[in-house]
């Protein structure tokens, strides 16, 4: 697992910090999880959430997770989170603690199985469609994430 993570961020830092990169390298980043701790916070701990945060925006410390559990202020939420490049994809319900370790084993086989090809198309298309934004206020400044749809605040669904 050491070894994929290392040749993921190998790529990730080509992709993201190469020559044509406008010095987003050089700047510190939150972590991934202070963006969805915070967002979720944002937004009074909503009953769900689906957004987008641009890889070249935080550090990835969420690495090899798929489907977990995340406590927020008391609140726990199921995170379905997935690299879809040039996004970190993360879809947040509100729910009652379960234990998601087969469900997160088996989301993960399933990107590798298919070389991630998938999830680089949903990041191509997220990249293409997501317009709707905000800002996420984070300990290193603001960080703006990205939707698909304008999300009603208060709502089930």
């Amino acid at each position: 697992r050491m070894a994929f993570r290392r040749a993921h961020e190998a790529v990730l830092r080509l992709l993201l910090w190469g020559p044509w990169a406008s010095g987003t390298a050089s700047r510190a980043k939150p972590r991934a999880s202070e963006v969805l701790t915070r967002h979720l916070e944002q937004r009074r701990l909503p009953h769900w959430t689906s957004f987008c945060v641009p890889y070249s925006a935080v550090r990835n410390d969420q690495f090899g997770l798929s489907h977990f559990n995340w406590q927020v202020q008391g609140a726990n939420y199921h995170v379905l989170r997935t690299g879809c490049f040039p996004f970190i994809k993360y879809h947040c319900s509100r729910a009652s603690w379960q234990d998601l370790a087969a469900q997160n084993r088996f989301f993960t086989a399933l990107k590798v199985v298919n070389f991630g090809i998938p999830t680089l198309l949903y990041g191509l298309g997220s990249w293409l469609f997501a317009r709707v934004t905000e800002t996420v206020h984070t300990s290193y400044g603001p960080i703006t994430i990205y939707f698909l749809n304008k999300e009603d605040e208060g709502a089930m669904y």
